[in-house]
């Protein structure tokens, strides 16, 4: 009898183990698959945004400063986008949606340009873009939830550590890319945010996943 009652318990355990494995397989892979999508929508973006510049410049002559401040943020985000650090890449991304309001707001001043197709498809774009980046964050940031929730609650926080399970970290919306960006008319125009210190590509689609929290 006692026999029998060591092999239930035994089975029960192994049982509670796999399934617990399996899950938590399951949600860190729905987190990576999140932020592929995260990733492709900002890929898309920081490749849209050079024909931007380039088409706007022959009308924005007198708005350099605006034209560079993209163009600046727009390389801090892909060098943040190698660092793996959400923070970082928040903050990088945030900065560049205000620099894109910053010049479409500018814009309006231009009248030639607002004519221009190409500047508009571009904006257009790119504003689609902003509204599928949001929609991807969320949706990142409810699977990281989920995710941390199971690693961090009894009886799987025991084991998930010993099984190689680590949270992941949310991808976070600063309050200032909420608030609306001050507009310089003017020549002098800020040149931009600092660029990271990091360098290279955002992760590629299908990599590793997201970023871990350390």
């Amino acid at each position: 009898m006692g026999t029998w009652i060591v092999i239930a318990i035994v089975v029960i355990v192994v049982g509670w183990l796999v399934l617990t494995y399996n899950g938590l397989v399951t949600a860190r892979n729905r987190t990576q698959e999140a932020w592929s999508e995260i990733d492709v929508e900002l890929k898309r973006r920081h490749d849209l945004i050079p024909n931007l510049v380039s088409t706007a410049q022959g009308y924005m002559g007198h708005e350099r400063g605006t034209l560079e401040a993209v163009t600046n943020a727009r390389a801090a985000a892909v060098s943040a986008g190698a660092s793996g650090d959400p923070a970082k890449i928040g903050q990088a991304e945030n900065m560049l949606s205000q620099s894109l309001r910053s010049l479409f707001a500018v814009s309006e001043n231009y009248p030639d340009l607002k004519a221009i197709s190409a500047f508009t498809n571009l904006q257009e774009t790119l504003t689609a873009t902003e509204d599928k980046i949001e929609f991807s964050r969320r949706f990142y940031n409810g699977n990281v939830r989920d995710y941390n929730i199971k690693l961090q609650t009894l009886p799987t926080s025991l084991i998930a550590g010993a099984l190689g399970f680590k949270p992941f970290a949310f991808f976070q919306a600063d309050e200032g890319d909420r608030a609306v960006p001050q507009v310089n008319f003017g020549p002098t125009a800020s040149s931009g945010p600092p660029t990271l210190g990091s360098s290279g590509p955002p992760p590629a689609t299908g990599s590793s996943g997201p970023p871990i929290q350390s």
